[in-house]
């Protein structure tokens, strides 16, 4: 089928080849080994933080800061209205009911504004997902600012910021929890919780 275009298709050279004959000869296939626990200390360590656990998928790396947050069946949480669905799927999953928070201009990310009026209708809410979208922080300070004056847990979602900063800070460091992603179309995932 020679006519088909790949979002990302594979591509296997050097050391990629090296570290997956190497996984087989050692026989750790399943469930981890030596190379996902050096990868979780080597992110952790890059963007400023304790821990990292790799997942299979942002959407479950999502479902458990979800879970970690404690959504329950009936909880708003309010979550960025651009984004894509497994960002706010997490929340279905346990029950929870999704407030979408519109977007400002600056960054087409959540508005902390509106943030804070969200909070003045659902003022029980305690989670809100933010996204850092297309690579552009939301305005991080603001909204943690919102979440904390409101105890509510902020998960960040930076599966499309690795590497990006705001104010000198990576992003995924300003939540609680924040997920990053390394997208061989979201082959490899993770988690990680502030300390």
């Amino acid at each position: 089928m020679s006519n088909r275009i790949f979002l990302s298709s594979p591509t296997m050279h050097g050391d990629e080849q090296k570290f997956i004959t190497e996984a087989f000869e050692t026989n750790w296939i399943a469930p981890l080994g030596p190379n996902v626990d050096g990868f979780e200390r080597e992110i952790a360590e890059y963007v400023g933080i304790k821990h990292a656990a790799a997942l299979v998928s942002g959407t479950s790396a999502l479902h458990l800061a979800v879970k970690l947050a404690g959504v329950k069946r009936g909880n708003v949480v309010f979550c960025s209205d651009l984004t894509f669905s497994a960002t706010v799927n997490p929340v279905s999953y346990e029950g929870g009911v999704q407030v979408f928070i519109d977007s400002e201009r600056d960054t087409w990310n959540m508005d902390p504004k509106a943030l804070e009026k969200a909070f003045e209708k659902y003022p029980d809410c305690k989670c809100v997902i933010v996204v850092n979208l297309y690579g552009v922080p939301a305005k991080l300070d603001e909204i943690r600012s919102i979440c904390d004056a409101h105890g509510a847990t902020l998960i960040e979602d930076a599966a499309e910021s690795l590497s990006a900063t705001y104010k000198g800070k990576q992003t995924g460091t300003f939540g609680k929890y924040g997920i990053f992603s390394f997208n061989g179309n979201n082959v490899f995932q993770l988690v990680r919780e502030a300390a």
